[in-house]
């Protein structure tokens, strides 16, 4: 059992891995839209528990890490992008090891729902609303500073001005990095809390999925 747990499990991290790498809506400062890469981890996380769900989800955040190696490396390397290296850490700490370690919640609705479908979905939205709020998080303190800028961008002329004069400080940072992880966020929270269910509804009918929640052969 052991055994078969873990090969599967390393088969859905491998199809995260994958999923996470196609974005067809990228942001120039990081972030994007993927084709619900997060759906596989939601899935352990509600098929083999919560601390597994966790375990499972800091192996696809180090994962996620290494393809992120060429943004991560600006951030150490002289340049723009160079950061004192305690922040360069915590960005590192909170943008990736942190943010997708929190996938591990998609499992905590199970049996506290009779619906696996409705608990499945909600599961999927509190796991990546709370990565969406550790971004938000980071964003904030490190990266701030292109508040001003980005509300001052085509597509903010209406509201851009009056956001600067009634918000400033941490507080229009903190505002900022809601807006631009919004935008690749909800529409991912979105994608993942309609897709999960529906694969899991499919694999549970096609018998790969017991009435134990436990992934069979």
């Amino acid at each position: 059992m052991k055994t078969k747990k873990l090969v599967i499990s390393s088969m859905l991290i491998a199809v995260a891995s994958v999923l996470s790498i196609f974005q067809p809506f990228q942001l120039p400062f990081g972030g994007g839209i993927t084709i619900a890469s997060m759906m596989p981890i939601i899935l352990l996380a509600f098929c083999y528990g919560t601390r597994w769900g966790f375990f499972s989800a800091f192996i696809f955040s180090l994962i996620q890490l290494l393809l992120g190696l060429k943004t991560v490396t600006a951030f150490f390397l002289p340049g723009d992008s160079q950061m004192i290296l305690s922040h360069a850490l915590l960005v590192c700490m909170l943008d990736y090891i942190v943010a997708y370690t929190v996938l591990g919640l998609g499992g905590v609705f199970k049996n506290k729902i009779k619906n696996d479908g409705v608990a499945i979905c909600l599961g999927s939205v509190l796991a990546l609303f709370a990565r969406y709020l550790v971004h938000v998080l980071s964003g904030a303190i490190f990266f701030g500073a292109w508040a001003e800028w980005f509300f001052t961008q085509e597509g903010f002329y209406a509201i851009g001005a009056k956001i600067m004069e009634t918000f400033s400080g941490f507080s229009l940072s903190l505002l900022y990095s809601f807006f631009y992880n919004g935008t690749y966020m909800i529409p991912e929270i979105i994608i993942t809390a309609i897709i999960t269910p529906l694969v899991y509804k499919a694999l549970t009918a096609a018998r790969l999925l017991d009435h134990g929640h436990t992934l069979s052969e």
